[in-house]
């Protein structure tokens, strides 16, 4: 590889890694952090699970990917069309981001829900962009590096938005918090220019009904019929377990006893360093294994690191074994992050990058955040019919479980499809 292909993909993985912390920023701080705000005020652990529904706008993303294939954004075409998509949809992440840190959670809740889906709604449209810039600008032989500095970004923003963002809650204010993040988001913006945008020729340009339709039709042609439903099912139920889990984390920290500042500055710190661990390691395994064996893996370090909480929630509140469990849960979730990424790209075709793209991770998340509006209630009634730590480690032992469907799933599809997976 000569200077100037090394200087184009250092390039690419640097913008893809600024664009992977813009995306990952609004995400955790509506999915996450805001549940610990919630749960920090005195609100329900069932009205908090009803916010884990605003973010199914990541999970319905497919629905507006075709009018971001199709139409630019007035005013920003100046940057072309993913890029134009991803600077507008930070400038309105960054004034929703603003006017959540200006409401009080106990006066307004409604107007705090009403901003927090603005930024999970313009945060899912970001991510579609962001995923069609990432699979366009790589050949095939770097989507597993780009991938993992996608990742690393979005991992650093998980640190910002729950780490950094309890600290500075527990010294300032949430308020405060809020603010700060929606000034992180021109990070963002940094990786949008850094990024040049190549002309997709293979692309199709359709209206909205032919381009979801065309990208259906194209996923179940290449695949056939079974194959590509099962595909679908293995797909939507991978992830249920971190997912459905995702927004009761902070709360439980939280109902142990721990301060805020003891859960940014160690626990989330350990699991920054066990998920940066965690996707490299699934960048490893993609190329010493074959994809099928490593989301296997990927999916077991998820079920039993699940079940590790479990045995931390019936245990004496002990920030050390909480740490260690977060960093274990965290290496996994990274190495199933880079293998799944992997996995969803090598199933899209370029003909319909943003539209299959979006609507594949929407089958992932959908069932996910579901399942996880009602995680709150779910939580709330074991611990009404038990205690405290008897409720909590029940609620892992369930969402642990949620992960045998996939597994199963996994090796119908490598024994009777994946003619390469062994």
């Amino acid at each position: 590889m000569d200077f100037i292909a090394i200087n184009a993909m250092r390039r690419k993985l640097i913008g893809i890694l600024l664009l992977g912390f813009a995306s990952g920023l609004p995400y955790m701080l509506v999915f996450s952090t805001l549940t610990a705000w919630l749960r920090d005020v005195g609100i329900s652990l069932t009205e908090i699970g009803f916010f884990a529904w605003l973010v199914l706008t990541y999970s319905l993303k497919f629905l507006w990917a075709p009018f971001i294939d199709r139409y630019s954004v007035l005013g920003f075409k100046v940057f072309g069309k993913r890029r134009g998509w991803i600077l507008f949809s930070q400038s309105v992440i960054f004034l929703s981001l603003i006017s959540m840190s200006l409401i009080d959670p106990l006066q307004n809740i409604q107007l705090l829900a009403l901003f927090a889906f603005f930024a999970a709604f313009f945060g899912s449209i970001q991510d579609v962009a962001v995923d069609a810039l990432r699979i366009e600008i790589g050949e095939a032989k770097e989507q597993g590096d780009l991938a993992a500095s996608y990742q690393l970004g979005y991992r650093v923003a998980i640190l910002v938005a729950t780490s950094m963002a309890l600290i500075f809650a527990d010294l300032y204010s949430w308020a405060y918090v809020y603010q700060l993040m929606g000034i992180l988001m021109l990070i963002g913006s940094a990786g949008a220019l850094i990024c040049y945008e190549p002309n997709n020729q293979e692309i199709a340009i359709l209206r909205f009904d032919e381009a979801l339709l065309g990208a259906f039709k194209d996923f179940f042609n290449r695949f056939g019929l079974w194959s590509a439903a099962l595909l679908l099912l293995i797909i939507s139920t991978y992830r249920l377990t971190d997912i459905v889990m995702g927004p009761m984390a902070m709360p439980f920290y939280l109902d142990l006893g721990f301060s805020k500042t003891e859960i940014g500055a160690l626990v989330k710190t350990i699991a920054l360093f066990g998920s940066v661990i965690g996707f490299f390691i699934g960048g490893l395994l993609i190329k010493r294994i074959s994809l099928f064996n490593a989301l296997l893996f990927g999916g077991l370090c998820v079920l039993f690191t699940n079940l590790f909480f479990a045995y931390v929630a019936s245990a004496q509140a002990n920030i050390s074994l909480l740490s260690l469990i977060v960093g274990l849960d965290s290496f996994a979730a990274g190495l199933v992050g880079t293998v799944n990424i992997a996995f969803l790209t090598s199933l899209v075709s370029k003909k319909f990058t943003a539209v299959q793209y979006a609507m594949l991770t929407s089958f992932m998340m959908l069932p996910g955040k579901f399942f996880s509006g009602f995680s709150g209630i779910l939580a709330d009634y074991y611990v009404s019919i038990s205690s405290l730590e008897t409720g909590w480690a029940y609620f892992f032992y369930t969402t642990s479980a949620m992960s045998i469907p996939a597994l199963l799933l996994i090796m119908i599809y490598k024994k009777n499809y994946a003619a390469n997976s062994a």
